[in-house]
This record gives structure tokens, sequence and C-alpha cells, in this order.
């Protein structure tokens, strides 16, 4: 690897928003790590960047798994020597049912991919940028307008998303004195697999249902690049990237 080579992790990398934040880091000069729970959904986002497979690694990892989050940051340091950055990206949603009528496996389930994942890959992030040199690197949280606001029926997810704020705070208090920086982007409505169904409608906090616009999740993916890009003496603490006419804004 070149000495001058940024390294990147992503988790949740084979679709959507994960898929194109890897694009433009791989497009930016990175080498990127990619993570998630199947190999094949991984290896076609390399195909899909059409760059050199050399700059990437493929790790199938189920991030609520501390043994699997272990073994995904031993292969990353030992392919590319360093961590620059971690895009903590995988989410899990629930059903929207009534609370009450949620499993207990429904709730742990997320919790474990949406909060516990996070946690374990900042803390195998951290050891390593503490460890490297030059010291230091960056770790970015994927929120989401839900650890601001909740959608109907979405106690799990957004239980998890107001945590993943408290998460991103601790982690910027605990680590800027050893040049790791940590931020966190709060994203609504990028058109991804998980968000098709808005434009045909979705339920409302009034208990109706009503389209919602999106916005391409490329723009997505360079607000990410502009956090990742920064010197590691500044540093985005929260970004907003949303589509302008969804309903947040005065939700309920």
């Amino acid at each position: 690897m070149n000495a001058q080579t940024k390294v990147a992790l992503v988790t949740g990398a084979g679709s959507g928003i994960g898929r194109a934040v890897c694009h433009v880091l791989l497009n930016d000069g990175y080498s990127v790590i990619l993570a998630g729970r199947r190999l094949e959904p991984l290896q076609e986002t390399v195909e899909l960047a059409g760059l050199d497979p050399a700059l990437t690694l493929c790790v199938p990892t189920d991030v609520g798994k501390p043994d699997q989050v272990k073994n995904l940051f031993t292969q990353a340091e030992q392919a590319f020597g360093r961590l620059d950055l971690l895009f903590n990206n995988a989410g899990s949603f629930t059903p929207g049912i009534p609370m009450e009528e949620l499993s207990y496996e429904q709730w742990q389930n997320t919790v474990d991919v949406n909060l516990t994942g996070p946690f374990l890959c900042a803390q195998q992030a951290i050891r390593i940028m503490k460890a490297q040199t030059p010291r230091g690197g960056r770790i970015i949280n994927n929120g989401s307008i839900s650890a601001h606001a909740p959608r109907p029926f979405s106690a799990p997810y957004t239980s998890t998303k107001h945590a993943m704020t408290g998460l991103t705070k601790s982690i910027s208090l605990d680590c800027r004195n050893d040049n790791i920086a940590c931020g966190q982007i709060d994203i609504g409505n990028a058109a991804t697999p998980m968000t098709k169904a808005m434009p045909k409608g979705v339920p409302q906090a009034n208990g109706e249902r009503a389209a919602e616009p999106v916005m391409d999740v490329e723009h997505v993916a360079q607000a990410v690049l502009q956090m990742a890009s920064l010197p590691l003496d500044t540093n985005v603490q929260f970004m907003t990237i949303m589509a302008t006419k969804m309903p947040y804004v005065g939700r309920g």
C-alpha cells in the first residue's frame, strides 16, 4: 500500500448508502474495507465501482457479534496496516407495527445491529487509531432523522438512533486527546432500497398515509466524503442532510 493512501472501513457496504459511500471513497483514492452480512453484495459493490479490486477487502461480518467484529478489524489491519476512517453505517429496521406486538427478538436484533455494532466497531477502530503512526483517525456514525423525531411504530429503530447520538458524543469526548474525531450524519429520505415505499405513501404522525420526497443517495455519499476530508483538527460534529420537502421540520 502507498504510504499516502488513506484507509476506510464501511459497514453495511453491500447496498444503499454504504455502497454509495464506498464508491466515492474509492474514487477519492481511499483503500476500502467493506463489511456486511453477505459476501456477494460486497463483491457487487466492488465490481460496480470499476476500480482496482486490490484497493478493497470484503469481509462478511455481523456487526452485532464481538468475535466477528474483532476478525473484521484484524483482517483490515493486516491487509492495509492502518485505519483512517470508520463509517458506522449498518442498520436494521423492525416491521411498522404497534410496539406491543414486537417480539423480544425483533427488538434485540435492532439493538445489536444499530447500537451494539457501532460500539464494537468503534472500540476496535479506536485501538488501531491510537496505536498507529501517524496517530488518530475519524469515526462517522450514521444517525438518522429518527435521532431527532420518530416515525410511527418505530420504537426500536428510534431508540437506537437516539442512543447513537450519545455514543457519538462520548467518542468525541473520550478520544479527542488521541487525535480521533467523531461526527454523526443524520440522513432523511435518501433514495435506497429501504426507502422505495416513500414516494408511494408511508404512515404519518396524524394517522394518514402520504407520499414523501426522496433525494439521490449520491448527495449523502458526497456529504460523508466532505466530513472525512477535513483535517483531524476540524470536525463536523453533526450534519443533517435530507430531502428538502420531507416532513421533518414540524413533524407531528
